[in-house]
């Protein structure tokens, strides 16, 4: 999410100019972090089951994944992901429509 900041100086010095404000900014960046971060965690999460399902089978073990296990996969994905672009969101609201404007 640095990195997405850093490559979208343009486009948020744009948005700034244009009357968007820094909680807007910080919303649309954390925001994408958050989607994702679930997006990922959801992946994962079809992925172990799947996984978890398809050697309980070849096994020949009952197929049990609780229930609370992926709910809180999920969240912990979701919660990483919020945390690891919060600071991403902050320096993007911190720039000043010139100061992105002028990066090259």
């Amino acid at each position: 999410m640095v990195i997405s900041v850093l490559e979208r100086r343009a486009e948020i010095g744009l948005r700034r100019s244009l009357g968007a404000t820094r909680g807007q900014i910080r919303l649309q960046f954390l925001a994408e972090s958050l989607l994702l971060s679930a997006a990922g965690g959801l992946g994962g999460v079809v992925l172990g089951v799947l996984v978890t399902a398809g050697y309980a089978t070849y096994q020949r073990w009952p197929v049990v994944v609780p229930p609370w296990a992926t709910a809180g996969a999920l969240g912990a994905t979701i919660a990483v992901g919020g945390v690891a672009g919060l600071y991403p969101a902050i320096r993007a609201a911190r720039l000043s429509p010139t100061e992105a404007l002028a990066a090259p």
